[in-house]
């Protein structure tokens, strides 16, 4: 049983009269408490984020003042622990508060000196959590935007959406093209939640055979069908306590999602050939490429159970509506494969940004990873614009139009890719181009470009 995180104060003493009295005195200050007679077993119902306080006597048959403070302290080293003395345990009481004591009332006190101690105790108790809750949102804000690079607006909206749903207990369905990042999106969503600790279960419904989806999922007793030997223990009830990721949900027979939509609802789980019903406390994430509203009409995907996952839709954006930030995850990844392979990293030069920038990335994150990989092995950097599920090869400078457009769309794409970059002047920018300034001048004009679009601030001087 875990106390109610309403309650303020555990007062524990195990002299009936005292314990009555002291209730009381907190109850009419408007304090929510929880009087005890006994101190054991109260550290494993509080959770470390509890945000009452403790009142306890030194002196106590079992588990006494001291031992309780042990325990309360190697849970949670800030909670605040009051505690009651007889007037020969002052020294005992002040040996409690060098090992981390709040504070010591010594018998007999006023209830104005309690409700004091008590009510400093708790304003210190808020401003503890209040301090770890910030620690925390500014971690996971840092190990958000290590996992999902970029800083175009659909990735900071994405973010900030894993943010906010990540802390609530909801399912959630992922949308989002082959190779965008659908498990790094789940894994980030388990990552900061709650359930952090539990295990994170991955499975790609697609991979599954149908013969074997079933028990994969949910398991099997002895004797279900030919070959079942044992027990074996699903993806569903091994999940419990953590979270289950469900991929490619769209290719799920249809007798499968009556079974995983029960789950869902009922939150239990029947093992093939069992009749016990268990129990699972998980959060589900399913993921997929298809319109599933679509495949719903189409009749391939139960209605019903798209209408249960679509509670909390989260849509990763394809790499090709996020502009520059695949310049920015190009060179993270490359820097990355540059040093597990030992190599020192190269720098993009801009008739290669000027190519990325231009690919349409029909294998998201995914291709781009590869490309960077074969980039840091000092590889021709090639990029395929053919769709993943097939379709044409073509080369990624090649555009519609004549050669003169071709040439003119180039060097618009290349001269926009090196003003994407930091340079503190038009100087700078002419130099990292290999053109005079007044040529360069004419060319931001033509192309109807502007250095302050690059983010820098232009010089006069820099005009002529």
């Amino acid at each position: 049983m875990t106390i109610d995180n309403r309650i303020q104060v555990v007062l524990i003493d195990d002299d009936p009269h005292l314990r009555q009295a002291l209730s009381q005195t907190l109850d009419l200050a408007g304090l929510k408490i929880l009087p005890l007679a006994e101190a054991k077993g109260l550290a494993g119902q509080l959770e470390r984020d509890w945000p009452g306080v403790v009142v306890s006597d030194i002196r106590m048959p079992g588990m006494d003042g001291l031992e309780l403070l042990t325990e309360l302290h190697a849970q949670d080293p800030e909670l605040p622990v009051l505690l009651i003395t007889g007037h020969g345990d002052v020294p005992l009481a002040v040996q409690a508060m060098r090992a981390g004591a709040y504070d010591f009332l010594e018998k007999p006190f006023a209830s104005d000196a309690l409700l004091d101690s008590v009510r400093r105790a708790l304003a210190l108790r808020r401003l503890v959590l209040d301090n770890r809750s910030l620690r925390l949102a500014l971690s996971d804000r840092n190990e958000l935007s290590t996992r999902l690079v970029g800083q175009s607006a659909p990735m900071l909206r994405l973010r900030e959406q894993i943010g906010a749903l990540a802390a609530t207990k909801a399912d959630v369905l992922i949308l989002g093209e082959t190779g965008a990042g659908k498990e790094v999106v789940a894994r980030a969503l388990h990552d900061l939640s709650s359930r952090r600790n539990g295990p994170f279960v991955a499975i790609n419904a697609g991979a599954l055979a149908e013969s074997v989806v079933e028990s994969e999922l949910f398991g099997h007793e002895p004797g279900a069908f030919t070959g079942a030997q044992k027990r074996r223990i699903g993806k569903f009830e091994f999940a419990n306590g953590g979270t289950l990721f469900l991929d490619e949900i769209e290719s799920m027979s249809l007798d499968v999602q009556v079974k995983l939509l029960r789950m869902l609802q009922e939150r239990v789980v029947e093992r093939l050939g069992g009749n016990q019903l268990i129990p699972l406390d998980i959060r589900v994430i399913a993921a997929t490429k298809e319109d599933l509203r679509q495949a719903a009409d189409q009749g391939r995907f139960r209605a019903d159970l798209y209408y249960r996952l679509n509670v909390a839709p989260l849509r990763i954006p394809p790499l090709r509506e996020r502009g520059e930030d695949a310049l920015m995850l190009f060179q993270h990844f490359a820097d990355e494969a540059s040093a597990r392979h030992g190599l020192p990293p190269h720098e993009l030069q801009p008739g290669q940004r000027a190519l990325l920038l231009r690919h349409s990335w029909p294998g998201n994150v995914r291709e781009l990873q590869n490309a960077a990989e074969r980039f840091a092995l000092g590889l021709e950097l090639a990029l395929d614009n053919s769709a993943p599920d097939g379709g044409v090869s073509t080369t990624v400078g090649v555009v519609s139009g004549g050669l003169s457009e071709q040439v003119e769309n180039f060097e618009k794409t290349l001269i926009a890719a090196e003003l994407a970059r930091s340079h503190s002047s038009v100087r700078s920018l002419a130099e990292a181009l290999g053109i005079p300034r007044k040529t360069l001048h004419d060319k931001l004009r033509k192309h109807g470009l502007n250095f302050a679009d690059g983010g820098a601030h232009s010089h006069t001087d820099d005009l002529d």
